[in-house]
């Protein structure tokens, strides 16, 4: 009978053993995939930079991130300079806005006209990287002039083909 009692109670310590290891396993993989979470969102694994425009007629640029929300982080935006004929556009930092908005932007998916992933040897991506290297008299890309035509929204093209 001492036996019985023995036999059972090894067993149940097994038991529990498997459910203490299952369980520390489980936690041990949440642990790794909040980790790996946190990196993502706060160093990144080297995402590229987009551009984002807006129904508004907003260009941004900047690293476009889909989780949790849409936004994108290290943002610049494009702005009109009509007083200055030979460069109307500038590219500003966003978290330099007179309004102090931190750097980052969140952003509704349904006034998306449209984004493109931009290049790593495009003009906005290497003024992001090295802003040094523009010239101090000017905070822009030196481009020639282009002209902003307004872009209709999709839903707009789409109700006028039907």
């Amino acid at each position: 009978m001492v036996e019985k009692i023995k036999f059972k109670s090894l067993n149940m310590i097994n038991k529990i053993s498997k459910s203490n290891k299952i369980l520390l396993a489980i936690i041990i993989i949440l642990a790794m995939a909040l980790s790996a979470i946190i990196y993502w969102q706060k160093v990144g694994f080297n995402r590229n930079y987009w551009a984002v425009y807006l129904d508004t007629g907003d260009l941004y640029f900047g690293k476009l991130n889909y989780f949790s929300k849409l936004s994108l982080s290290d943002v610049y935006l494009l702005q009109r300079n009509e007083q200055n004929q030979q460069n109307p556009f500038s590219v500003s930092k966003f978290s330099n806005a007179f309004w102090g908005p931190e750097d980052k932007i969140y952003i509704n998916k349904d006034n998306i006209v449209w984004k493109t992933k931009l290049k790593d040897d495009s003009q906005i991506v290497n003024f992001i990287k090295n802003p040094q290297s523009a010239a101090p008299s000017q905070n822009s890309v030196s481009q020639p002039p282009v002209q902003m035509i307004p872009v209709q929204s999709t839903s707009t093209i789409n109700e006028n083909k039907q």
